[in-house]
């Protein structure tokens, strides 16, 4: 019963902390027209149902209607600003949040926000 309670609590501050950053680009409307690909902002062409991600972390998927983009970085939130920084490494798309004396010292996180 205790680990049911602890997984909802968990659960209950993960989607009150989430607030993805997300957009869509639409295909052109053209009437009749049925898409098999989309083109994405820097020209690359993707083809129907596919996903990928993108240089600036984002996932992407491309779908008849056109593309959705969403931020995959997870960003801390409540960790002692005064003691620790955040890093941010742009090869995983990620942050570590380590002591400013310290920094093979990992410092405790009470929150992460998408």
């Amino acid at each position: 019963m205790n680990a049911l309670l602890g997984s909802l609590v968990v659960l209950v501050n993960l989607v009150t902390l989430c607030n993805a950053h997300c957009y869509i680009m639409p295909n052109p409307n053209t009437p009749g027209d049925l898409f098999n690909e989309c083109k994405d902002l820097t020209g690359v062409i993707h083809p129907l149902n596919s996903k990928w991600k993108t240089e600036y972390c984002e996932e992407c998927y491309c779908d008849q209607d056109g593309i959705s983009c969403c931020n995959i970085v997870a960003t801390p939130v409540s960790y002692d600003t005064s003691k620790c920084q955040k890093t941010f490494n742009k090869e995983t798309c990620s942050f570590t949040v380590v002591e400013w004396k310290n920094p093979g010292k990992s410092c405790f996180v009470g929150g992460w926000v998408l």
